[in-house]
């Protein structure tokens, strides 16, 4: 089942339940999918690819984590903890995510493979990190996990 039908079916199942933040949610999951087909149409694309997918839930997750962030500042718990809520459901469609252990391993492959020995190399190794790691491992943490590692 692809990504876009099983949203809809959620989108079914949300309503049905009467869950609104898991119906506004999703609907936005769907709303920035039929965006971005809409977008890849001109280069003759039909639909999106399950790469183009979770890049889509990458960036719907992303703004989530930087609105928590910002409302945690702001002093306002009740919207942090809406934001805190959808990004839950966010990454329930998310590939499964990776552990730090898993990621530290991969990181220390590409490491390996570039030859990358400083915090200069640093580019050398997140391009190839983040291409592997897209949509199973946050960047901030992958970012962070390299910096250390060339450091140190």
């Amino acid at each position: 089942m692809s990504l876009k039908d099983r949203i809809t079916d959620d989108i079914k199942t949300a309503m049905k339940a009467r869950d609104k933040i898991r119906l506004e949610t999703v609907r936005s999951i769907k709303k920035l999918i039929l965006e971005k087909e809409v977008s890849v149409r001109p280069s003759g694309q039909e639909t999106l690819t399950e790469a183009q997918e979770v890049e889509v839930l990458v960036q719907l997750t992303k703004q989530r984590r930087d609105a928590i962030d910002q409302y945690q500042k702001a002093g306002r718990t009740d919207l942090a903890d809406q934001e805190a809520q959808e990004l839950t459901i966010l990454e329930e469609y998310l590939p499964k995510q990776l552990s730090d252990d898993e990621v530290g391993q991969l990181i220390d492959e590409i490491i390996a493979q570039v030859g990358a020995t400083s915090a200069k190399d640093m580019g050398k190794v997140m391009g190839p990190a983040m291409q592997q790691l897209k949509g199973k491992a946050d960047g901030k943490k992958v970012q962070d996990m390299v910096k250390a590692k060339l450091s140190g």
